[in-house]
């Protein structure tokens, strides 16, 4: 005796639908938390190693545009990452003497207090983030040594 089989696979489908479309979400927002980091931390390396070039205690404003736009100028004023900005994120500059012989003169660019804002803040009931929107990076820095 045969059975009705027709209609099946459109229910399957809508039962493992919600599941399929978290799995492309959650890769989504991973993907997107990957790529800013790596761009913020691209930006900290080049302003860094453009402030490692200058006069120490100089140049600081450059770097910090380096750092938000990508050039230094900061024109046009689109940043590298949303959120990155002066107002939520330190940018930091720090130049050391290290070593006695010879010394060596290195220097820090930090970024600290960068959050990402995830594009879905909670799908179907999980949360990706702190419950704001918002996921916290740690500390991105970069130091090289001078070149005088």
């Amino acid at each position: 005796m045969q059975t009705r089989q027709r209609g099946t696979a459109i229910v399957e489908f809508a039962l493992v639908l919600p599941l399929l479309l978290l799995l492309t979400m959650i890769t989504t927002e991973f993907g997107r938390a990957i790529y800013q980091y790596n761009t913020i931390v691209k930006s900290v390396r080049q302003a860094t190693r453009y402030l490692s070039l200058q006069t120490p205690t100089t140049k600081t404003t450059e770097a910090q545009n380096l750092v938000k736009f990508g050039n230094l100028t900061g024109t046009p004023s689109v940043p590298l990452v949303l959120g990155i900005d002066g107002t939520t994120v330190s940018i930091t500059p720090t130049w050391q003497l290290q070593g006695s012989d010879p010394v060596i003169n290195t220097v820090t660019i930090t970024v600290s207090g960068y959050k990402f804002r995830p594009l879905f803040a909670s799908v179907f009931g999980v949360t990706f983030s702190d419950g704001n929107g918002d996921i916290s990076f740690g500390n991105i820095s970069a130091t090289m040594r001078c070149s005088s």
